[in-house]
């Protein structure tokens, strides 16, 4: 499998990671169905968005051949700058909101904050031609790997490990940022 497509996809599921641990720390059903529930749904969203950017971006071919790797490296660099800053200003741990006042998302609720996680990945599918895998491996991999690591964020939130969250958006920012610089590394855009 290819490097840069599997860190892709770590990146971009870390967002939907730390969402699916809030899910998990305040599930009170069944937490193997809360799992799959969750990670459906953000695994199915995670590979549609990237399709969606991906294909706005051959609408512009022309326009940006020159310049793809640089759009892709500021992308990835504000995506992972973003969830960067989302993940350290968040609680700290120990300071949280108290769980049993959040509310397990479902319907709609789920759909919107599967589309809410899955907004970098739309960003990001600009960048798909650029990993060397063809466009359909590349959104089966990451929606495979979104749904993976969701269910077990579901999972590990149901254990008490809620604090994770943060350190789970950071770790995904600083992937998103590496991978941008390999792109312009890759296209040696530096001469």
């Amino acid at each position: 499998m290819n490097v840069s497509l599997f860190l892709l996809a770590l990146g971009l599921a870390a967002d939907a990671f730390a969402v699916a641990l809030g899910q998990g720390a305040v599930a009170r059903g069944n937490p193997w169905r809360t799992a799959l529930l969750v990670g459906a749904a953000f695994g199915v969203a995670q590979a549609i968005a990237p399709l969606i950017g991906w294909s706005l971006s051959l609408l512009f071919a022309g326009l940006i051949e020159s310049v793809d790797h640089w759009i892709a490296f500021g992308l990835l660099a504000l995506v992972g700058g973003k969830m960067i800053h989302e993940g350290l200003k968040k609680d700290p741990p120990g300071e949280e909101s108290d769980p049993g006042k959040e509310k397990l998302a479902s319907g709609w609720t789920l759909v919107t904050l599967s589309i809410a996680v899955s907004i970098d990945a739309a960003a990001a599918g600009i960048t798909l031609p650029t990993l060397g895998t063809p466009v359909l491996v590349s959104i089966a991999v990451i929606g495979l790997v979104t749904f993976i690591l969701s269910a077990a964020g579901v999972l590990i939130g149901r254990g008490g490990a809620k604090a994770l969250g943060p350190q789970a958006e950071i770790v995904g920012g600083m992937i998103l940022i590496v991978i941008g610089a390999k792109v312009l590394v890759d296209h040696r855009a530096f001469g």
